[in-house]
């Protein structure tokens, strides 16, 4: 897919089919991700893959989503501090700029794939730590549930809203 029919396509799917994700292509969103620019190239970002019922039940009641139970597959981003660019002028760490980019990488990679998701930053921090130890070092910034878009599926009402030009350029 040309990329920007890729950013055009690309809408919040919260209905999936029940079809599985083919693993060739969730390797290649993987890399993706991997692949994704980082301040100074330091990486200081984890993706996590849930795909083990037990994995994934216990994700997806970390968030309120009803629509989220057939999803079979889940990312799960997360930046540290640990390691990150910090800027000079005022000290700011990158590390969860980092796992935004990942994470849009992941995101437009899902897309490229024939593959719907959405960005899920509506869940409860505090238990995806609990259930995962090893994310607790990580700033999560989002969890992407992967899956065939349903045959019905559309954007939200709100999807096509969008500042004019003029709102969000400014030539300096």
């Amino acid at each position: 897919m040309e990329f920007f029919d890729v950013v055009k396509e690309r809408f919040s799917c919260r209905k999936f089919s029940s079809k599985p994700v083919e693993n060739e292509k969730l390797e290649k969103i993987l890399e993706a991700g991997r692949l994704a620019p980082t301040a100074k190239n330091a990486q200081p970002v984890k993706v996590w893959v849930i795909k083990s019922p037990e994995a994934l039940e216990k994700i997806k009641s970390t968030t309120p989503f009803a629509w989220m139970k057939d999803v079979q597959v889940i990312l799960a981003v997360g930046g540290t501090k640990e390691g990150a660019f910090l800027r000079p002028s005022d000290n700011r760490n990158f590390g969860d700029v980092d796992a935004t980019i990942v994470a849009t990488h992941l995101m437009l990679a899902i897309e490229n794939e024939g593959l719907g998701t959405t960005w899920v930053g509506f869940f409860d921090v505090s238990k995806v730590k609990e259930f995962f130890p090893e994310m607790k070092d990580y700033d999560l910034v989002a969890l992407f549930p992967i899956g065939h878009k349903a045959d019905d599926a559309e954007p939200s009402e709100r999807h096509p809203l969008r500042k004019s030009k003029e709102e969000f350029i400014k030539i300096l």
